[in-house]
């Protein structure tokens, strides 16, 4: 029988630290001396109220939990999140509908990056400053829930990644808390490092602490309409490439890593395959699209580079419109929104490692298909790849491609065209944000979508950063069953 008392101990801790969260935010608005830090007052009283008395009653409970409830608490939490954290956006100057500000609060711990919010230069500090918080604590939370919770529940292949004394990927840190504290520092680390490089050049100070949550996040939101356009600054936008690719690296490898020793990261077998992916795709796009491009060489590659890595990373930033660029970077950057990064990264996607075991997969049928009784195994990153894993890396490619055309083809009835249709099942689920077309496409947003359409982009944003199965195990009538 399900034990609904952890349960209610891990939903008041989260209605409290977003009770304490939104502080931040009221203190923005106190600073910078708007009437907006009222609009915060209500809901962080209400929060650290009901949030409290859960914590309050539930804390003497001994905190062990089945992997039944491991699949409610996680799905719970952020379901939980996602309404709680869009409270601000109906309150504030924003006045967005429930629909709406449900949206935005979504698509911000997803780190999708989508967002329905026009003139949002003119838009109060403190609710630009939620957004990007958002999206930095979504980031790590999917980063922690990679390395903790998805391997326990051996969903679509993330059994290869335990936490266990055999696993390559750790050798450093012999529990799980002392891994995800590390992980956290070297986050935090990273924010700091970007916001003050951000800072340095030329950035305001608001500017580069919000792009900075949102940059390592790999979320995507900015603080003006036309994102990194609004800068016009070349060395803004390699400092954010660079980081956007650290956000798509495994943070368990980036802790391991040591400065004397910053080549162990190539050793790695996805790190290897997702440059080499990313590498590809910004050369072949320059060389189709350089003559769309504007600027002189470095300019052009900057801009190319940039945008590519914005998408297959899942981030969502736009310094150019690249449906300018020709169908080719179109469709590439079509198919690059499915791919994402790496494992235990803040991206979304199906991830690199599963291509790598699927590849694997199909050249052992392949083999056996040949000699039907040869024994064959094959390793990834130095352990062995079960017929349990590739099992499941299976089942996760037909959920996920199966998903996004039930999406795609949800959005048609509400009369959208096909290009978006397409595009924006594809962003939501992979938790891109920007999709193609004129409504959008990277110089629209989704503000003139129906409800109807939203809700159901709010559910593939949903199901795309929780894996699907994660979710779907719920549906199950066993699952509720003693």
């Amino acid at each position: 029988m399900l034990n609904f008392r952890p349960i209610a101990l891990v939903g008041g801790t989260v209605v409290c630290a977003v009770g304490f969260l939104l502080f931040i935010p009221m203190i923005a608005e106190l600073f910078y001396k708007t009437e907006s830090w009222q609009s915060y007052f209500v809901p962080i009283l209400l929060y650290l109220i009901v949030g409290g008395s859960l914590v309050i009653t539930n804390r003497n409970i001994e905190l062990k939990i089945s992997t039944k409830e491991a699949f409610l608490i996680t799905v719970l939490s952020w379901i939980l999140l996602g309404i709680l954290c869009a409270v601000p956006f109906i309150y504030t100057e924003t006045n967005l509908s429930v629909v709406d500000a449900f949206f935005e609060s979504m698509s911000g711990i997803t780190t999708t990056g989508a967002t329905i919010l026009n003139n949002i230069d003119g838009l109060p500090k403190g609710i630009l400053l939620w957004r990007a918080l958002l999206q930095w604590l979504g980031g790590i939370g999917i980063v922690v829930i990679a390395l903790v919770i998805l391997p326990f529940l051996r969903i679509g292949g993330m059994q290869l990644f335990h936490l266990e004394g055999d696993d390559p990927y750790d050798k450093f840190l012999p529990k799980i808390s002392s891994v995800v504290k590390k992980i956290i520092i070297v986050y935090v680390s990273l924010t700091a490092i970007l916001f003050i490089l951000y800072y340095l050049n030329h950035m305001t100070l608001f500017d580069a602490l919000a792009h900075s949550f949102t940059t390592i996040s790999t979320g995507g939101f900015s603080t003006h309409d036309d994102s990194f356009a609004y800068f016009q600054n070349t060395t803004l936008l390699n400092i954010a490439i660079i980081f956007m690719i650290l956000g798509s690296f495994p943070f368990l490898l980036l802790a391991q890593m040591r400065i004397n020793n910053i080549s162990s990261l190539i050793k790695d077998h996805q790190i290897r395959l997702f440059l080499g992916i990313l590498i590809l795709a910004i050369a072949s796009i320059y060389y189709f699209a350089q003559s769309f491009v504007e600027g002189d060489t470095f300019q052009k590659f900057s801009t190319i580079s940039f945008n590519t890595i914005s998408i297959i990373s899942g981030t969502g930033y736009v310094s150019s419109n690249f449906e300018k660029w020709g169908n080719y970077a179109s469709v590439l950057f079509l198919l690059l929104m499915f791919v994402g990064g790496c494992a235990g990264s803040t991206t979304g996607g199906l991830k690199i490692f599963r291509f790598q075991i699927l590849f694997k997969y199909i050249v052992l049928h392949l083999k056996r298909m040949l000699q039907p009784h040869i024994v064959m195994t094959a390793q990834f990153n130095g352990k062995k790849v079960t017929e349990s894993t590739y099992e499941s890396v299976v089942i996760f490619f037909f959920v996920y491609i199966f998903t996004f055309a039930i999406s795609a083809l949800l959005l048609s009835f509400s009369g959208l065209d096909f290009l978006t249709c397409i595009s924006a099942s594809a962003s939501s689920i992979s938790n891109v944000g920007p999709g193609l077309g004129e409504i959008i496409g990277p110089e629209g947003n989704y503000n003139s979508l129906s409800n109807y359409s939203k809700l159901v982009l709010i559910v593939t944003m949903f199901l795309g950063r929780l894996e699907m199965l994660t979710i779907l195990v719920l549906i199950l009538p066993s699952f509720w069953k003693n």
